[in-house]
Order: C-alpha cells, then sequence, then structure tokens
C-alpha cells in the first residue's frame, strides 16, 4: 500500500480498496488586486504621554531586545515615534478575529445561513468575495494588503535586517470537504505586483476528531531578500449550500507580524 503524506486522509472506494488520492490544488501565479490598503488607523481616545527620546530609546531596546541593542533608525524616524507605532511583533492585520470565536474551545455550533458574511461579524479590513465551485460547494475568499511602511517599519530595517515575517492562522475542521482551507501569503515589493517570496498551503484534515476543533496553519518568512514593501494575506474557507442556507467554515485569530531575528 503506498505511504500516506502526514496530515492526508487515505480516500476508499466503494469496496474499501484505497482509491488516488485528490489532486494537489494549483497555486495562483500572483496575489489579485483588491484596492490599495487603508491608511494605519490612529488609536482611540486621546493620544498617549510620548516619553522622551532616550526614555523611549531605552523602553524599546528593552521590550525587543535586538543583539547587542543595535537598532538603527532612519533620520525620519524617532525613538518616541516607534515606541508609539509599535510595528514589531504586533498583529498588522485588521479584525484578526472578525466573528469573536475562542480557539480555547471547539467552534461553537450554528446553523447554516442565508445573511452574507459581512452581517456576521466586524471584517473591516477584509476584501471579501465568493468562488463557486462544482455541485454545492463554494469558497469564501478573504484578503487583506498590508503596507509595511505605512505600519511603521523602515526601507533599511526590511533590506538590511529582513527581520522574520510570522503568518498564523486557524480554521475550523468543518468536515465539509477533505480540504476546506487554503492559505495564500506573497511579499510584494514596491510596486504591489513583483513578487520577492510566497508561500501557500491546503491542508488536508483527516475528519476523524472531535467536531469543531481548530487547525493551526503557520509560516515564517526569513532571509527572503531585499525590497519587501507589501505583505498580500488571503485565506479562502469552504462552504456547503444546504437547505437552510449556506454552511460556513469558519476562521479566527489572522495575524501577520515582523520580529527581529535573535
Amino acid at each position: 500500500m503506498a505511504e500516506v503524506p502526514e496530515g492526508h486522509a487515505l480516500a476508499m472506494d466503494a469496496e474499501g480498496n484505497p482509491s488516488e488520492p485528490p489532486p494537489s490544488p494549483q497555486w495562483p501565479p500572483s496575489p489579485p488586486s483588491p484596492p490599495s490598503p487603508a491608511a494605519p488607523e490612529s488609536p482611540a481616545g486621546p493620544e498617549p504621554a510620548s516619553p522622551t527620546e532616550a526614555y523611549a530609546r531605552q523602553l524599546v531596546l528593552e521590550e525587543w531586545g535586538p543583539s547587542g541593542g543595535k537598532l538603527q533608525l532612519p533620520e525620519h524616524l524617532s525613538w518616541r515615534l516607534l515606541f508609539l507605532r509599535r510595528p514589531l511583533y504586533r498583529n498588522l492585520l485588521r479584525s484578526p478575529n472578525p466573528e469573536g470565536i475562542n480557539i480555547y474551545e471547539p467552534a461553537p455550533r450554528t446553523r447554516p445561513t442565508r445573511q452574507p458574511l459581512e452581517a456576521l461579524g466586524n471584517f473591516k479590513g477584509w476584501f471579501i468575495k465568493t468562488e463557486q465551485l462544482q455541485q454545492d460547494l463554494s469558497w469564501t475568499v478573504k484578503q487583506q494588503c498590508v503596507d509595511l511602511l505605512a505600519e511603521g517599519l523602515w526601507e533599511e530595517l526590511m533590506d538590511d535586517e529582513q527581520p522574520d515575517i510570522t503568518v498564523m492562522d486557524w480554521f475550523e475542521d468543518s468536515r465539509l470537504d477533505t480540504c476546506v482551507y487554503e492559505l495564500h501569503v506573497w511579499l510584494l515589493a514596491a510596486d504591489r505586483r513583483t513578487v520577492i517570496a510566497q508561500h501557500h498551503a491546503a491542508p488536508r484534515v483527516s475528519r476523524r476528531g472531535a467536531p469543531g476543533s481548530w487547525v493551526q496553519v503557520s509560516h515564517v518568512f526569513r532571509h527572503y531578500g531585499s525590497g519587501v514593501r507589501f505583505i498580500h494575506f488571503m485565506h479562502k474557507t469552504k462552504n456547503r449550500m444546504e437547505a437552510g442556507g449556506l454552511r460556513r467554515t469558519r476562521v479566527t485569530d489572522s495575524s501577520v507580524s515582523v520580529q527581529l531575528r535573535e
């Protein structure tokens, strides 16, 4: 019997014999073109008290701890501004948990719905579309494009230090199909079309685990080369049309963050 890759289910035909696994998905060669990313939102409420430049530098280096305390800032960026904007280590995606679902508990049961996805939570920052598949299946496609410079990072850091870029996501084992989730991430140059690095994943699930369990997907970009200015994040979740409406695969705690390497 042929070996089955880890994380893949072995398909059987009607007589109980192994059948051919589903074909591998075809990855998109380049990212789609959603509208330009929105500018980072200002913090709600009054602006926090700004520390002195020297104290801000001390706080940043203590918190982020780059090796040897060496973190060179360009002339246009101050330590105070860096401290307030905090572009490193935080999640750069908008509305990472739009439906308010807790991954530490099984995904709550839901009924099929005819409501649009946007009515089920706060999806601000996401560009959403539907891709119809065969029979009663479809993909919900959600995407964001992160402008690294607008978020407070700077060219010299991205080109010379090339900090790690970590992508993480959690999807529901909805059992609507063998593959109910895809992740696509592109690191893009300033023109938002030139691809410097990319990652694609379409994990298969066994469909034998506890209902409503969460599956983590993650990837770390390292040594990706100079010129990265945008991160295009896209995930796809599978739906099935039933008598009462659309039954969806849910996803939560999506994140894109930049970290200094140890």
